[in-house]
């Protein structure tokens, strides 16, 4: 349970993130604030329910730092075909190891 709310958190990050960029665009509609402000509360929400349930903070953190940005670069450029070149991949894939340290440390 604790990883799914730790998903939620992630997912509504990057949603709230995208609906960012679509209401920052010139002659983007305002509604989009109302969608960022709910999925950025989503996310403090299931993030404060996955530390309640007993997952780390430098854990619970770091991994929802590390996807949320990770994510967010690969969806923007399949929805707003933004610049993702091979050193972004780099830092991405480096970005999914220290995730896995970051995880691997906790085990122990």
């Amino acid at each position: 349970m604790i990883w799914l709310l730790l998903m939620g958190a992630i997912v509504s990050e990057v949603a709230a993130t995208l609906s960012l960029r679509m209401a920052s665009q010139p002659g983007g509609r305002k509604i989009w604030f109302a969608a960022v402000a709910a999925g950025y509360l989503a996310a403090f929400v299931f993030l404060t329910f996955a530390l309640y349930d007993g997952l780390g903070i430098g854990v619970a953190y770091g991994i929802w730092a590390a996807s949320g940005v990770a994510l967010t670069a690969i969806a923007s450029r399949v929805l707003f075909k933004e610049a993702l070149t091979r050193v972004m991949g780099l830092g991405i894939a480096l970005i999914a190891a220290g995730v896995l340290f970051i995880e691997l440390g906790a085990a122990h």
